[in-house]
């Protein structure tokens, strides 16, 4: 049974979202501030939402201290807005966002689905070798020239989308809704944060992530681009 560690300093918006979760099923522990909730991941939750606006250190910051340690699934919250806010949660390590006040069945949603994609991203037995980049689904393993990269969850479903099928082109909205697996609102600027993060990690692969403007990505070796 999936563990999920809440991190909110509104009891109500713990209480709510304790609610939908354990009725699916879920065990929930909720703490109010960034330095309980760095606490309890010595508990191991399986997915950590979030808060931006903590009243001691922000989600900004729990949040890159948490990946400084582990790949734990992290949804974060935020009652601002403005994008920069939802791409800098992106770029700290966040895998997910969602605004409030939120519909607390669409964050249930949410949850279901970066849980599904952390435990079946993978298919037994999938390796896949294109230039110096090998990919082991089974394993969740990444390696370049033989050296270990270390993805999130989403980069390495993406990775693996457009791997899987080289020379395909996929549009953002596409790959958001294989990748995230479900209707993200038009929000394919999130899209554009994990491929420039892959782009970075896969920096001597002779593998390339190539943009077609206006269409989307696909995966090509890098001598074919040229």
């Amino acid at each position: 049974m999936p563990r999920i560690l809440v991190v909110d300093d509104e009891p109500h918006i713990l209480e709510l979202t304790r609610l939908y979760l354990e009725r699916e099923g879920f065990q929930v522990e909720c703490v109010g501030t960034g330095h309980e909730a760095l606490a309890k991941l010595a508990g191991n939750p399986d997915l950590v939402i979030l808060d931006l606006m903590l009243p001691d250190i922000d989600g900004f910051e729990v949040c890159r201290q948490i990946r400084a340690k582990s790949n734990i699934p992290i949804l974060m919250l935020t009652a601002r807005k403005e994008d920069i806010d939802k791409i800098v949660g992106l770029e700290m390590g966040a895998d997910d966002y969602c605004t409030k006040p939120f519909n607390p069945r669409e964050l249930v949603a949410r949850v279901k689905a970066i849980l599904r994609r952390y435990q079946t991203g993978a298919s037994p037995g999938n390796i896949i070798e294109m230039g110096k980049l090998r990919i082991d689904l089974t394993r969740h393993e990444v390696t370049v020239a033989e050296q270990p990269v270390k993805l999130r969850t989403k980069e390495l479903a993406l990775l693996a989308t457009l791997a899987q099928s080289p020379g395909v082109v996929f549009s953002r909205e596409k790959l958001l809704e294989l990748v995230w697996g479900y209707d993200y609102y038009g929000e394919t600027r999130t899209v554009d944060v994990h491929v420039n993060h892959l782009r970075e990690k896969l920096a001597g692969s002779g593998v390339a992530i190539e943009t077609l403007r206006g269409t989307g990505y696909k995966m090509t070796v890098a001598e074919a681009v040229k």
